[in-house]
């Protein structure tokens, strides 16, 4: 069934390449059984789609899960700001949460 999900899914990114939501799904799913390969199509989204705004979590979680700490906060920072111009704050907290979370455990090492 998941095979199928996903299957679904790269096809509606292949019909809508230009509907961030397409990518991101895809990015979801594949997030279930290769965290590298979510991280290249969320990198892609956010080198693509700058403004789409969930994309900022779910990249900087996958590389604090990675160890990658400074990528991690790189996207947090960016993520935050759009939320800001955008005038989401509850994205906007969330983010600064997170990204405080990672700046406590960057403070540890």
């Amino acid at each position: 069934m998941q095979e199928d999900r996903l299957k679904l899914l790269l096809e509606f990114l292949e019909e809508e390449p230009s509907d961030p939501f397409n990518r991101y799904a895809v990015a979801m799913e594949v997030l279930k059984v290769d965290a590298q390969q979510s991280i290249e199509h969320l990198e892609i989204l956010m080198n693509e789609f700058s403004d789409y705004l969930p994309t900022y979590y779910q990249l900087a979680q996958l590389y604090f899960d990675k160890d990658e700490l400074e990528k991690a906060a790189a996207v947090y920072e960016v993520g935050i700001a759009l939320a800001k111009a955008q005038k989401n704050q509850k994205i906007e907290k969330e983010l600064e949460g997170a990204y405080q979370m990672l700046k406590d455990e960057m403070e540890e090492w």
